[in-house]
């Protein structure tokens, strides 16, 4: 029984292993200096609605290891290397620890659902509110899919609750969710709070998971 259970670990391992080496985004997360392949994620979504742009004030949660705060900090110019567009700002966020970037600001093992964390947030931020709120946030998977589905629909939740103190009005919030029977009660309280709401699954995003995207723009709040 156990050796059965040994060889079973070590053949799931094999898979795992030969499918990340395999992956083409693992490969030009690495050619192209990415700390991990969700920046291609994010890069996509981006090419495609121009949700990043100079001068942006954007909150990266559940940042580490770092990767969408790269691509944030590149397309709102946050380091100010293009002195012809306006410079943007990064704060990442993460319950992990984050090696520190260039160009952004860590706010590293802090709980985003914690009152302080909020504090600690906008005493961080250079204005009063950011233009993006960015969520690549996952709970740590417990494998009993409902329960995982659920924990990481109330973060979301817990999040858009917290756009209404942080988020300037237009802004935009893109969130990580995985698919279940909560989803829609995500979709509708962000169509409640935002003019325009649309699902997207990246390319970058595996075809065999349950994670999607909301994009919601037009912020209604105050």
């Amino acid at each position: 029984h156990t050796t059965v259970g040994i060889l079973k670990k070590t053949g799931t391992e094999h898979w795992w292993l030969e499918r990340h080496f395999r992956d083409p985004f693992v490969k030009a997360s690495k050619q192209q200096h990415y700390r991990c392949r969700s920046a291609f994620k994010l890069l996509e979504i981006d090419d495609k609605l121009h949700i990043l742009r100079p001068g942006l004030y954007v909150l990266d949660c559940g940042a580490a290891p770092g990767a969408w705060s790269q691509v944030a900090v590149e397309r709102v110019n946050a380091l100010g290397t293009d002195p012809a567009v306006p410079t943007g700002f990064v704060l990442g966020v993460d319950l992990l620890r984050i090696s520190p970037l260039e160009g952004a600001v860590f706010l590293s093992e802090a709980d985003i659902a914690d009152p302080s964390t909020l504090r600690t947030i906008q005493s961080l931020l250079p204005a009063e509110k950011v233009d993006v709120i960015l969520s690549d946030m996952a709970p740590n998977a417990t494998g009993i899919k409902e329960l995982d589905h659920q924990k990481l629909i109330n973060l979301c939740l817990g999040l858009l609750n917290m756009s209404q103190s942080i988020l300037k009005p237009k802004g935009t919030m893109l969130c990580k969710f995985w698919d279940g029977h909560e989803s829609h009660l995500l979709q509708n309280r962000l169509k409640e709070q935002f003019r325009d709401v649309r699902t997207i699954k990246p390319r970058a995003s595996r075809k065999d998971s349950a994670e999607s995207y909301y994009l919601a723009r037009l912020y209604k709040g105050k």
